[in-house]
């Protein structure tokens, strides 16, 4: 089996010190992949930085404390890549892959965007350069044998059932008509998203809440984190959920993990 977990930590020293240590502890997952860890390695405590039994490939920001993503694998790596070919973000820490024996294992934050801004602009930018990428990394994974699945915080909710309150945002960063296009396209070529795929007729299941009023409590959230995986690996998955915390008290950040359990490919 390959078990596969996904979270944006928020800050990963603020999320160290509220029980992301412990849950990395306590999971079966063999890869996780990290957003917005934003410290970069050195400014980590040693279990964050160096967690026993893992390998971890880190790829920070050009500009200090922010974005900053990771990927820890049980199985040591055969290669590592960061970046995706565009100079913009090639330092920008929103992107890292690893490859396995048999997969290649990416997690990506995707910018959050801000209508009428330049961080929307940037956004725009950045899908406009990624989805060419991973229609090649697809391309040259296959070629070598290997399937692949990125996950990350796409800061985009695909569908209607991925936002609670949908008819408030229909002109919203994250719900634009055209980012929606944009990942159908990731989805039409030769990508799945698992979650969706498992769980085709529910509302979510949601894995962002905002921590103003009671977004959690009401399950008033977005579905923006995402396991993507080639068309190979998705039908091979055997389970997929949000790990939600059992309460406001409980969480560590204010997205969930999303974890997916596929049968290893050959095996």
């Amino acid at each position: 089996m390959l078990t596969v977990s996904t979270v944006n930590v928020n800050g990963l020293r603020a999320a160290a010190k509220k029980g992301y240590l412990e849950w990395l502890a306590a999971t079966s997952a063999d890869v996780v992949c990290l957003q917005e860890v934003r410290a970069e390695p050195d400014q980590l405590p040693v279990a964050a930085r160096s967690p026993e039994g893992w390998h971890v490939a880190h790829a920070h920001a050009e500009v200090k404390g922010r974005n900053g993503v990771a990927v820890l694998t049980r199985e040591e790596p055969v290669a590592v890549r960061t970046g995706f070919g565009v100079p913009e973000f090639e330092r920008s820490g929103r992107y890292v892959e690893v490859e396995l024996a048999d997969v290649v294992v990416a997690s990506v934050y995707v910018p959050s965007g801000d209508v009428g801004t330049p961080r929307q602009d940037e956004k725009d930018r950045f899908m406009a350069g990624f989805l060419p990428y991973l229609v090649e990394l697809r391309e040259k994974a296959a070629a070598d044998g290997r399937e692949v699945v990125v996950c990350g915080d796409w800061n985009i909710a695909h569908r209607e059932a991925d936002l609670k309150a949908w008819k408030a945002n229909l002109k919203s960063s994250g719900f634009l008509p055209y980012e929606r296009e944009w990942l159908s396209s990731v989805f039409e070529s030769g990508y799945v998203d698992v979650v969706r795929a498992r769980h085709p007729d529910v509302a979510g299941p949601y894995t962002w809440w905002s921590y103003r009023g009671r977004a959690f409590d009401n399950d008033s959230g977005w579905r923006i984190d995402y396991v993507v995986a080639t068309e190979g690996l998705a039908a091979a998955a055997t389970s997929a959920v949000v790990e939600r915390a059992a309460t406001y008290a409980e969480r560590w950040s204010d997205h969930a993990p999303v974890t997916v359990t596929f049968d290893r490919p050959g095996t």
